[in-house]
């Protein structure tokens, strides 16, 4: 009977302690029966690549290799290699185990006279005293990243090391075929894959994607035996820009060597679809390398087509006659009287270089007269005019929503005295990017519709709102090309093949209480002028000679971009007389 009670009593007690385990408090159980069983396995996803409008990579992602340790699992491999060389030598483990100084000292020892370790400091290029700070001053740390994203076959070799602690974590590293060609429109990540700049930021959602995750158990010899959770993972969209990089690449280079050519701070240049408003370049000077952001300083990272301004100066003038013809106060074939070729408005003197007298509507864009301007906006109401200045897009996004854009310095709803009104017409009392100046450009060229930019590639031509009169436009347009003949202020500058109309600005800048010694000198147009396709605009930034005007320092860039970026395009010359022979299809 006592024996019969002593296995009852053990069987109560075994039930009781099963019951709760498995009723009352199955939680813990539960706990340690997942640690040992369950595993999640993450399905990675690699980040969206960009292209240029025809296809080519300006961002993809590449697989590289991160290498990380486990201080606390080295110290815990190395501890048993001594004591296990202290078992051999018929030493006591127990006592070894006790005297920490002792132990500490052998493991060290036993760590340096490991010559794996140093092949590893060797391969990661990294000093073997920072290694072995990060590997032996904190034992009881469980994760320290050694490098980050270091080549597959860099890995591969510290695989084969076999090295106590030390593992390997597959990423991916953005990689940029263009490099500082496109650098400021693509952007760049940081090391962990986040979007930092440009496009790269402003999709970051769109780029990313989302990992996918896989929860499943495990028996003991690790087969898979349940599927407790699977979720599928989100594929990252790809984004295709507006930009070519072939236009992309003509225009960086223009830019960068009038850039040196004339010691300028900085320069800038946008390539814009008239039909359609998709910017087919933006390019800045200096730029930067973003696979290797070592030499990026800040300024050289700034997309300055986007978040530098200046005051246009001649370059919007021809909105001013455009003022004119769309009120109603002048005709195309008007002339105005500059006598004596300077006059006085509110106690301020606004002039021309010379007396030109009487002068018709393409002379005053011709000599980029200043008294000629200011004339035609006397004839128009400020609110009238002012308000033209908004509806072109002055003081407002261009629409591109890059991150960092300017929407400009114009405060339309003050009060304008004479003589700022007359400022506003010859480029001052308003500054602007070379983006909006882009798009002032792109409407003249669509034939007075205003639409707004886009980076992204089109299907469809976005509707715009006409702010002028077709005719209006065109005949302004036409004026436009007297720049280029001689007497003009680009008279030097030759675009081959195209007949093109433009016009040059060149300002001052503003500082402190006036205006300073720098200069920035602009150049914008359109062509053919025949039937427009393309709008640039170059924008050189404080030139370092004696040469400042906008037609010579910003006009041979421009000549370059436009003409070469026409026949990248396979748009016909119309500048000189083609000879076309009638075939089968009619287009030989």
């Amino acid at each position: 009977m006592l024996v019969c009670a002593v296995v009852f009593m053990v069987f109560v007690t075994l039930v009781s302690r099963a019951a709760y385990l498995q009723v009352i408090e199955p939680d813990k159980a539960r706990s340690e029966s997942d640690k040992r069983t369950v595993r999640v396995e993450k399905l990675h996803v690699q980040r969206g690549m960009i292209f240029d409008r025809n296809g080519k990579e300006l961002a993809v992602s590449v697989p590289v290799v991160s290498v990380y340790a486990d201080p606390k699992a080295l110290h815990k491999s190395l501890v048993a290699k001594v004591v296990k060389q202290a078992r051999k030598s018929g030493e006591d483990q127990q006592s070894l185990i006790d005297n920490t100084a002792e132990l500490n000292k052998r493991t060290a020892l036993y760590y340096k006279n490991d010559i794996r370790w140093r092949e590893l400091a060797d391969v990661l290029r990294i000093d073997p005293k920072k290694i072995n700070t990060r590997l032996l001053d904190d034992p009881t740390r469980r994760f320290v990243y050694l490098k980050r994203q270091v080549t597959p076959a860099v890995a591969n070799y510290i695989g084969d090391l076999r090295l106590p602690g030390i593992h390997l974590l597959d990423e991916s590293k953005r990689y940029y075929p263009a490099g500082e060609v496109s650098a400021h429109v693509i952007g760049f990540t940081n090391i962990d894959g986040k979007g930092i700049e440009g496009i790269e930021k402003l999709y970051e959602n769109a780029l990313t994607g989302e990992e996918g995750r896989r929860t499943i158990r495990k028996d003991a010899q690790g087969r898979e035996v349940e599927v407790l959770d699977e979720r599928e993972r989100v594929e990252p969209d790809s984004i295709a820009l507006s930009i070519d990089q072939r236009i992309q690449g003509i225009a960086y280079k223009a830019v960068k060597s009038a850039v040196l050519t004339y010691k300028a701070t900085s320069g800038s240049a946008m390539v814009v679809d008239v039909k359609t408003g998709e910017v087919l370049a933006m390019v800045n000077s200096p730029s930067f390398n973003p696979n290797n952001l070592t030499d990026a300083a800040p300024h050289k990272r700034r997309n300055r087509a986007i978040t530098d301004l200046f005051e246009p100066g001649s370059t919007v003038k021809p909105l001013a006659i455009l003022a004119g013809l769309d009120y109603g106060a002048i005709q195309a074939d008007d002339k105005v009287n500059t006598y004596p070729g300077w006059m006085r408005l509110g106690g301020s003197l606004v002039k021309d270089t010379r007396n030109h007298g009487e002068m018709t509507l393409r002379e005053i864009l011709k000599y980029s007269s200043n008294m000629g301007v200011a004339k035609i906006t006397q004839l128009v109401p400020k609110d009238y005019l002012v308000g033209l200045y908004e509806k072109v897009g002055f003081g407002s996004d261009t629409g591109t929503g890059m991150v960092g854009e300017s929407s400009g310095l114009f405060y339309p709803n003050r009060r304008w005295s004479d003589f700022e009104i007359a400022t506003l017409s010859f480029g001052y009392a308003i500054s602007v990017s070379t983006a909006q100046m882009a798009r002032f450009y792109t409407m003249l060229g669509a034939g007075g519709v205003n639409r707004p930019l886009t980076i992204l590639k089109q299907d469809n031509i976005p509707e715009g709102d006409r702010v002028f009169k077709q005719k209006d436009v065109e005949a302004v347009v036409s004026m436009m090309e007297s720049v280029f003949e001689e007497g003009g202020t680009a008279h030097k500058i030759k675009v081959d093949g195209y007949r093109a109309a433009g016009k040059t600005g060149t300002s001052k800048k503003a500082v402190a209480g006036g205006y300073g010694d720098e200069y920035v000198g602009y150049f914008a147009g359109i062509a053919p002028a025949s039937d427009p396709r393309l709008a640039v605009v170059v924008m050189i930034n404080e030139p370092g000679g004696d040469v400042y005007y906008g037609g010579a320092i910003a006009g041979p860039a421009f000549a370059e971009i436009i003409s070469n970026a026409l026949r990248i395009l396979n748009v016909a010359p119309d500048k000189d007389e083609v000879a076309y022979v009638k075939g089968k299809d009619n287009d030989a």
